[in-house]
C-alpha cells in the first residue's frame, strides 16, 4: 500500500507562469499543474539520477534544446511508484505588474536600426502568503525538501507534508474528489462521471470531479488509486 501525503505550498514570493495570454495580458491561473510540482519537489532529479547518471548530469547542467521531455522524465517516477497530484488554491489574491522592453533587434541579429519602439505588456501574478494543496502517493516512504521553489521566476515557497497513512482503507465505487487531476493521469483507470475543465498547458486539468472506480478513503475524503502519468500517443 502505498504512502500518502498531503501537502501545503504557502508563497513567500508572487508566482507566475502564463496559464493564457490575452493580447498583452498574461494571466496565471491559481493551479499548479502536477508536471511541475514533479519538478520543483525534485522528484524528477532523483528519479533520474537513480536510472541513469548521464542523463541528470545533462538534464541539470545543461539543456541542448527547448524541448519539454515530460514522458522521459515522468515516466522514470512511474517505475518508482510516485505520483503527484495537481493542486488547487485554498486562499489566494492577485497582482497586476506592468513590463516594458526596448526593440533589441540590433543586439541579437546584428540588424541597423534607427528606431527603438518599447514594447509593453501586464502580468497577472499569485501573490505571496497565497497558499495551494495536493497530494503525493508513493510506494516508499518520501522525505520532501521544506523549500521549494516554483514558476517562471522561480518564486520561494515553504512546504509543509503531513502523512496520511498507508492507503489500508481501499474501496470501489462512485466519489466526488473535490480537487484538481490531470486527465490522461486517471481516465485509463477510473471512469469521469463529470467534470469541468481548467485550460492550461501542457495538458489541461480537471475539477469538480464525479468519478467511479477504486480509491483510498480517508474519513470524508477519497482520493483514486491506481494513478500514473499517462501521455497522448504521437
Amino acid at each position: 500500500m502505498p504512502s500518502i501525503y498531503r501537502c501545503q505550498i504557502e508563497l513567500h514570493d508572487s508566482l507566475y507562469f502564463a496559464t493564457r495570454e490575452i493580447g498583452r495580458l498574461y494571466e496565471t491561473e491559481p493551479v499548479i499543474h502536477n508536471y511541475a510540482l514533479c519538478y520543483a519537489l525534485g522528484l524528477v532529479d532523483s528519479a533520474i539520477y537513480s536510472t541513469t547518471v548521464a542523463e541528470e548530469d545533462s538534464y541539470r547542467y545543461f539543456c541542448p534544446e527547448q524541448v519539454p521531455k515530460y514522458e522521459q522524465h515522468l515516466t522514470a517516477l512511474n517505475q518508482q511508484g510516485i505520483y503527484v497530484t495537481p493542486a488547487r488554491s485554498i486562499s489566494h489574491s492577485s497582482t497586476l505588474n506592468t513590463w516594458k522592453y526596448a526593440n533589441n533587434n540590433y543586439h541579437v541579429e546584428m540588424e541597423k536600426t534607427q528606431k527603438n519602439i518599447p514594447g509593453f505588456g501586464r502580468t497577472k501574478e499569485i501573490a505571496p502568503e497565497s497558499k495551494f494543496e495536493f497530494f503525493v502517493l508513493s510506494k516508499k516512504p518520501l522525505k520532501l525538501a521544506k523549500w521549494i521553489r516554483l514558476g517562471k521566476w522561480m518564486s520561494k515557497a515553504e512546504l509543509t507534508t503531513e502523512e496520511m497513512g498507508n492507503g489500508d482503507n481501499r474501496k470501489n465505487g462512485d466519489f466526488i474528489f473535490p480537487y484538481l487531476l490531470n486527465p490522461l493521469d486517471v481516465m485509463f483507470s477510473h471512469q469521469v462521471l463529470s467534470y469541468d475543465v481548467v485550460n492550461m498547458p501542457p495538458v489541461s486539468l480537471i475539477q469538480n470531479i464525479k468519478i467511479r472506480g477504486e480509491h483510498y478513503q480517508f474519513e470524508n475524503l477519497r482520493i483514486p488509486a491506481c494513478m500514473e502519468y499517462r501521455f497522448r500517443a504521437n
